[in-house]
């Protein structure tokens, strides 16, 4: 299951570091945890469903390289990040 426009905004909303952000570090990680959720839930039914698995480990490295990327600007905001989406470091 896709992530709705209206779930998207509200991750948005709630992860901006501004009023007008769109595309800070910590809104692209909060949307990119949302879609791996959700690709968790469809690979735990379609366990055979490899290319969708191969995109998944696309999204989480690039999340990866996001979190890095943010812990080398701001300690503080990653950790309040990490704490916020529930994610092991």
């Amino acid at each position: 299951m896709s992530t709705t426009l209206q779930r998207k905004q509200e991750i948005i909303r709630d992860y901006a570091v501004n009023e007008q952000d769109v595309g800070s570090s910590e809104v692209q990680v909060a949307v990119l945890t949302q879609r791996i959720r959700n690709l968790t839930i469809h690979l735990g039914i379609h366990k055979k469903d490899f290319h969708t698995r191969r995109g998944l480990l696309a999204m989480v490295g690039k999340r990866r390289r996001l979190l890095d990327y943010l812990k080398n600007i701001s300690e503080t905001r990653y950790q309040s990040l990490i704490g916020r989406l529930e994610l092991r470091k």
